[in-house]
């Protein structure tokens, strides 16, 4: 049975174009997929702690009688494994500052994780993902296309691109709904081509 593991990021609910984006694709692809099996987490909803010094210890075998760190190993060994039981994964990612919520990042501190998703190999690092197709969801407020006046600070798909391709992912999808915050004319205009474009993917 395929496996599809969505995940969103956005911290504004149901006003979230991110969201709707990524709930389309996951829609289109269940339409597409038979017996296709999703699993569903929100890091808005339930964030993640970012990891501290005491987290990368005890992931290392130091001894911790803290049960709060514990529990935050649990949760993030409980996101790995969801991360590597998926066939496809579907992210909603909006842009924050010129870059990805604190909350996604989170997500991914505990699935870049090396012997697990990368290996250090001789002469560079190996990624471990490339059998995995991830689809990104990318709501922006303007537009960082090259050659805008702000494409410089463009480091959510940059950032996600780099992320995924060291983990050896291939099958990298963008779905974007840029421009939303220049007016509602825009906004509008950039969710129908997002959603548009999500009824167009293949099967899972």
């Amino acid at each position: 049975m395929p496996k599809l593991l969505h995940i969103d990021s956005s911290v504004l609910g149901p006003h979230s174009v991110s969201r709707q984006v990524s709930a389309a694709i996951v829609e289109r692809l269940r339409q597409a997929t038979p017996g296709l099996s999703v699993v569903y987490r929100d890091l808005s909803a339930m964030p993640l702690t970012h990891l501290s010094g005491a987290q990368l210890a005890a992931a290392q075998g130091a001894a911790s009688p803290d049960p709060v760190v514990q529990e935050e190993l649990a949760q993030g060994q409980a996101v790995l494994a969801e991360f590597l039981a998926a066939d496809t994964v579907v992210i909603g990612a909006p842009m924050y500052n010129f870059t990805i919520p604190s909350q996604l990042k989170a997500w991914i501190d505990r699935v870049v994780v090396a012997g697990k998703t990368f290996k250090y190999g001789a002469q560079r690092p190996e990624g471990l993902a490339g059998n995995k197709r991830v689809i990104v969801a990318l709501s922006r407020g303007g537009f960082y296309s090259p050659g805008s006046p702000v494409a410089a600070l463009e480091h959510l798909e940059s950032y996600l691109r780099g992320v995924f391709g060291f983990i050896g992912v291939k099958g990298l999808e963008f779905i974007s709904a840029d421009g939303i915050q220049v007016g509602p004319e825009h906004r509008e205009k950039a969710l129908a081509s997002a959603l548009e474009a999500a009824t167009q993917l293949s099967a899972a």
